[in-house]
């Protein structure tokens, strides 16, 4: 979907199969040493070509060549089936090693292997370097120059790390194993010339800090992103090596701003765009662009306002859930009181809006009720705070609904409200059961924590709400702000436990300060919070605070607070 779509015109999928392409196995060696300032990667820079790859910075590497197998009794230290074991295959995983050492050799010079007297080369000769063009050629196989020069192929010295498979939509498909290697101390790289101009070798921060001026393929920034965790190779192979799953990566090819690109597991999207192109076309977004309408399914569609920032993210969602044979819509948080987000409202609903639900009357999800309603009659529903203060001052809702009420908007389409107390006392989520949607407004957030400010917040409240939606059968979160969230009770456990973790740091700052002002603990508690966060966190702070003292474990004197003695 191109960034000038209006909405009129709702982003999404497309019914048509894309077009089947093949997948082509191949391997990838991630070649490390250790330098001064840390570990180092050899880049080698691909000449330009008619490809996605053209002039990228990659990892030494190729497709595997039907020869490879004829490597097999040259490997030392590995057997077919316990690579193919490693790699969840009956058979053949010997020759995505194989290929590993093949192309590092064709492509950097390095070669990791022993000779005829059982030690590692040290020096490759020239003789042996000669080699390597006829192996690119294919005018030789890795059969012939092991048993040429007598060479053992160290498969042990090279541990597998993950496997990634190109995209549907891409012209070229690889299914690509990724390894890890530790570079010989005594021979030094040389790029092909060929299919490789240029080499360098920088630190996964420097490489990724270039960004801008390297080219870089998705699953080369992810792993360069990895490898800044660790500081040493002994550590990145003694981590690769450890028992575990390797995870298929796929990247998703979503559209945006910035044209097609490639979403990986991790980004915020990631769950929607496989809902939305499922076949991968590419025709949803990586990007929430304000007041463009996006169909979500066949009865429920998003418009997001645009007052983005440090706490509405992309910013505030308004959902508008209906259709079926009358094709009348509710809207769920209209947003802040801005013209253009209710002129893309109105313009984006597929037949008139008969009801205006709010989740809480923050001043950026239920300001908008009050002109909605004007413009359209449709009554405005929704809980009044308990502390209204510092909310909504003109909301009037022609009815407040109760803990599992149910609002029919046509056969089969119903929202059931599900109170849940604690980011604000009149918190509401909307449950479209038919497709266990849940509009969560604030109560689960897509972008960021949930803040939680007394005294109409309440820790305590939060989670017991967070644990009653546990109890209840759901597919997806749908936040007021960022994207949709799938696997919602995984969801929810992560949300606990980030919020338990954070309660024992205030317990083990009480323990150690002793009786102590907020702004010490504060200090303390959000110490991995950057400082100009930090009024947002003291009021999240002070609700941890209330709640050990609920719970009979803290207590305060004047404006000190101190744990209570067992």
């Amino acid at each position: 979907m191109s960034s000038s779509s209006s909405p009129s015109a709702p982003q999404g999928a497309s019914d048509a199969a894309p077009v089947a392409r093949p997948l082509r196995a191949a391997a990838t060696v991630v070649v490390m040493r250790d330098g001064e300032q840390g570990i180092e990667v050899l880049m080698l820079r691909r000449t330009e070509s008619r490809d996605q790859a053209s002039g990228a910075w990659v990892f030494p590497g190729g497709l595997l060549d039907a020869q490879d197998r004829d490597g097999h009794p040259h490997c030392v230290g590995l057997d077919d089936s316990a690579a193919s074991a490693g790699m969840g295959l009956a058979e053949g995983g010997l020759d995505y090693y194989v290929a590993a050492l093949r192309e590092c050799f064709e492509e950097s010079g390095l070669l990791l292997a022993h000779g005829p007297d059982g030690q590692p080369i040290r020096r490759v000769s020239a003789e042996m370097a000669a080699w390597r063009q006829r192996l690119h050629q294919r005018e030789a196989t890795i059969d012939a120059f092991c048993t040429q020069f007598g060479l053992k192929l160290a498969a042990h010295r090279i541990v597998y790390h993950a496997r990634w498979v190109t995209p549907p939509i891409r012209p070229k498909r690889w299914d690509t194993r990724f390894f890890f290697a530790v570079a010989p101390t005594d021979q030094e790289s040389f790029h092909d010339e060929v299919e490789l101009v240029e080499q360098l070798w920088l630190t996964p921060a420097q490489a990724i800090a270039r960004g801008e001026e390297l080219k870089m393929l998705n699953p080369t920034k992810t792993t360069l992103e990895l490898l800044t965790g660790f500081s040493c190779t002994a550590d990145v192979m003694a981590h690769a090596r450890e028992p575990r799953r390797v995870a298929l990566k796929s990247p998703r090819i979503a559209d945006g701003p910035e044209g097609m690109m490639p979403v990986a597991p991790d980004h915020f999207a990631w769950a929607e765009v496989g809902k939305l192109d499922p076949q991968g076309h590419g025709t949803a977004s990586y990007a929430i662009v304000p007041e463009r309408a996006v169909r979500l399914s066949a009865h429920v569609m998003r418009v997001t306002a645009d007052n983005r920032g440090v706490m509405t993210g992309p910013g505030t969602n308004t959902y508008l859930v209906g259709g079926g044979p009358r094709n009348e819509w509710a809207v769920i948080d209209p947003g802040p009181p801005d013209s253009k987000h209710l002129n893309a409202i109105v313009a984006s609903a597929p037949g008139p809006i008969r009801w205006i639900l709010t989740t809480h009357t923050h001043v950026d999800h239920s300001p908008g009720a009050a002109d909605l309603h004007r413009r359209t009659g449709a009554p405005v529903i929704g809980r009044i705070a308990d502390f209204p203060n510092n909310q909504d001052a003109t909301f009037a809702p022609a009815h407040q609904p109760s803990h599992d009420e149910r609002l029919k908007l046509d056969e089969g389409i119903v929202l059931r409200a599900v109170h849940t107390p604690g980011h604000a006392s009149n918190h509401i989520c909307w449950l479209l059961e038919s497709e266990k949607i849940l509009f969560t407004g604030d109560h689960v957030m897509g972008t960021s924590t949930v803040v939680i400010g007394p005294p109409d917040g309440d820790m305590s409240a939060y989670l017991d709400s967070l644990r009653a939606l546990l109890k209840i059968d759901l597919d997806w979160f749908a936040p007021g702000h960022g994207f949709l969230m799938a696997r919602p009770h995984k969801v929810v456990e992560g949300l606990i436990a980030h919020r338990l973790r954070r309660e024992d740091k205030v317990v083990q700052a009480l323990t150690e300060l002793g009786s102590s002002p907020i702004d010490a603990l504060l200090a303390r508690v959000y110490d991995d919070v950057g400082s100009g966060l930090h009024p947002v966190a003291r009021r999240s702070l002070t609700a941890h605070l209330l709640k050990l003292q609920r719970d009979g474990r803290a207590q305060v004197d004047g404006d000190r607070w101190v744990l209570k003695s067992a």
